[in-house]
């Protein structure tokens, strides 16, 4: 669904990105790991045709990013939603037109039909009875529901998450997770999240990749990034996870089990 092929990215003559190659298969979520700085946000912003590579090339089923114009583009792009890190929710605009923003921009729909759509989505995520609500009066866990909403509005085929859970406390940061990991379940996405809440990404997603030093340094299920012997992984997954020095554990394989049955 998604590959990604020898990309390359310097900013200010610093290299960022020195050939990253990655494929994202459809239905599944590939949760991409690594520091702060290493270039996970730049790569979900080049997959969304928001940063251009300086070299390398991106193909979504199959068809070339780049090489992409006029209507071609914007269908692609329509097929394609991004949580944003901070949300981006727009001040002035209460939630309920926060999400219908889309398809008032983007569609022929009727109001009357753009309301069915917002409503149920908003039920899907919690958000019924805030719809009235501006961006100032509603909690961090409410505006990253409302974001995921207007991301889902026009049934994207790929999902992209850039720190779903930043500026959240634990508990709530769980809860958007879980809705994440429900909504997947519901409309089987193609899906790339950037998060530092491993413990609870790793139950979610059906792929890992750990970026490090500009290139992907592994690729593989959760269980066996936890099984790693490399000792830049070992070190990086012991310190995410807060794991005593020099031990490494499958994170709750009954709840995988019981969550993947």
């Amino acid at each position: 669904m998604i590959k990604m092929e020898n990309l390359y990215k310097s900013f200010d003559n610093l290299g960022v990105l020195k050939g990253v190659s990655l494929q994202v298969e459809r239905g599944e979520i590939l949760a991409l790991i690594g520091g702060s700085g290493h270039g996970k946000t730049v790569i979900l912003k080049q997959v969304a045709g928001l940063m251009r590579p300086d070299r390398g090339q991106i193909t979504i089923d199959g068809k070339d990013v780049y090489s992409l114009r006029g209507n071609e583009l914007e269908e692609l792009r329509g097929h394609l939603g991004f949580l944003f890190q901070s949300g981006a929710l727009f001040s002035s605009l209460t939630v309920f037109d926060n999400v219908a923003f889309p398809l008032r921009e983007k569609t022929r729909l009727s109001e009357r039909e753009i309301r069915e759509k917002v409503l149920a989505v908003l039920e899907q995520v919690g958000m019924i009875g805030a719809e009235d609500k501006y961006p100032a009066q509603i909690s961090g866990g409410m505006i990253k529901r409302t974001a995921l909403a207007r991301s889902l509005m026009r049934d994207p085929e790929i999902m992209l998450f850039d720190e779903p859970t930043t500026g959240l406390d634990p508990v709530i940061a769980h809860t958007i997770l879980d809705l994440i990991q429900l909504i997947h379940k519901e409309r089987k996405f193609t899906g790339m999240i950037v998060s530092h809440e491993l413990s609870r990404v790793f139950q979610i997603v059906q792929k890992v990749a750990m970026l490090h030093d500009g290139v992907i340094l592994f690729v593989g299920t959760p269980e066996e990034i936890m099984a790693s012997r490399d000792p830049v992984v070992r070190q990086f997954i012991t310190e995410a996870l807060r794991l005593p020095p020099g031990t490494m554990k499958i994170l709750y394989p009954e709840e995988r089990l019981h969550q993947e049955g």
